[in-house]
């Protein structure tokens, strides 16, 4: 058994580097196709945990005072809300308490807050409502009450990023899926001329009782190291490219957006699990159908 399994790697160890051209090109292709998978992945987890947080308050309308009201108008503004047919609750936020769940949502940046010399966020009340029809309601009557700077509305923002998510996932799926294909035939027409340079040997070694699979095992195997080195190569030049995104945009979409950037110590690894499962597999289809019209013969 061990004899077998130690033929079996050596062979397609040996596959690989006999035919340097066309595994290099089928590499190379697999790689580009994670590459841009990836990249895909990458913007659609940001853009889906973008839409995540604001949905959560999608339900909630924000309502800014001005910085000149007293607390005596603060509360008659609150009031007026509570009086908006539809409106559940009503909850004021200071801009202490604001500022502290800023810095929770920066995270690790938000020492960058400390330097402010004021704090520049307004007192506010967070509107909840029951349906979208009444958030629309109170998005409509809220500026025109004295005292009320702005509002911040999630629902249109929710709308819009729900598109733009199923957009980036379905664009995804799409150009997987043709990558994929592309790749499985490059991978078989690889090993495609590794069966045609040992047809002779496949032939003797079938004449004299080998099966099927001890046959095969070398160019699946072959196929199997193909799309793991691709997975490796990708996950690697993405990680480098990743990084050097989290690390000089991520602090700016922060501190503008108040969302956090997908860190790479969690993307990378689940990248390399799906790039290994996507190697792997179009490696094992591309050797499968590359030899089993020579094996059908």
């Amino acid at each position: 058994m061990f004899s077998r399994i130690g033929y079996t790697i050596k062979q397609a160890f040996s596959q690989v580097f006999r035919n340097k051209g066309m595994s290099f090109t089928a590499t190379l292709a697999i790689t580009a196709m994670m590459l841009i998978l990836g990249l895909f992945f990458a913007t659609f987890v940001n853009v889906d945990l973008f839409a995540e947080v604001i949905q959560q308050d999608y339900n909630v309308i924000e309502v800014y005072m001005d910085d000149k009201n007293d607390d005596a108008k603060n509360e008659t503004i609150g009031q007026e809300l509570r009086n908006i047919s539809g409106v559940t609750n009503v909850e004021y936020r200071s801009k202490d308490d604001a500022m502290k769940i800023m810095k929770e949502r920066w995270g690790d940046n938000a020492y960058l807050l400390d330097n402010l010399q004021k704090n520049p966020l307004p007192n506010s009340y967070l509107v909840y409502v029951k349906d979208k029809s009444t958030a629309d309601q109170v998005s409509k009557v809220a500026p025109t009450i004295k005292g009320v700077s702005d509002i911040k509305y999630y629902q249109d923002t929710v709308a819009k990023l729900s598109k733009i998510t199923r957009a980036v996932k379905y664009g995804s799926i799409i150009m997987m899926a043709f990558l994929v294909v592309v790749s499985i035939i490059l991978v078989a027409n690889t090993i495609k001329l590794t069966v045609f340079n040992r047809a002779k040997e496949i032939g003797i070694m079938k004449y004299l009782g080998a099966t099927d699979w001890f046959v095969r095992a070398p160019f699946v195997l072959e196929g199997v190291i193909l799309g793991t080195l691709s997975a490796g190569v990708a996950t690697g030049l993405l990680g480098f490219l990743y990084t050097k995104f989290v690390n000089g945009i991520g602090p700016d979409i922060m501190r503008i957006l108040s969302v956090p950037v997908i860190s790479a110590n969690y993307l990378l690894p689940n990248l390399l699990i799906i790039f290994l499962a996507l190697g792997v597999g179009i490696g094992t289809c591309g050797s499968i159908i590359s030899i089993r019209k020579f094996l059908d013969r």
